[in-house]
């Protein structure tokens, strides 16, 4: 084999080592974004009694915005 041709191959091999560690590197920030993301979800879901008196409110909210539309003064 020839100098030039040793030297391609070592070159395409870092190369591609390099874009293994790459992808790893890659794939693991990947995962830990996506594990935040779950976590928040978690931490953020309410409970059912916090559920209900968020409708409830809502409810409220919505009567007014209708007695608003209707000018009506509550």
């Amino acid at each position: 084999m020839t100098e030039a041709a040793q030297t391609s191959l070592i070159l395409a091999g870092f190369g591609l080592a390099a874009l293994a560690a790459l992808l790893m590197a890659s794939l693991r920030m990947w995962q830990g974004w996506i594990d935040l993301k779950r976590a928040e979800l978690t931490r953020a879901a309410p409970g059912r009694g916090e559920e209900r008196g968020e409708i409830a409110e809502l409810k409220v909210r919505v009567r007014q915005l209708e007695a608003i539309a209707s000018c009506v003064d509550l």
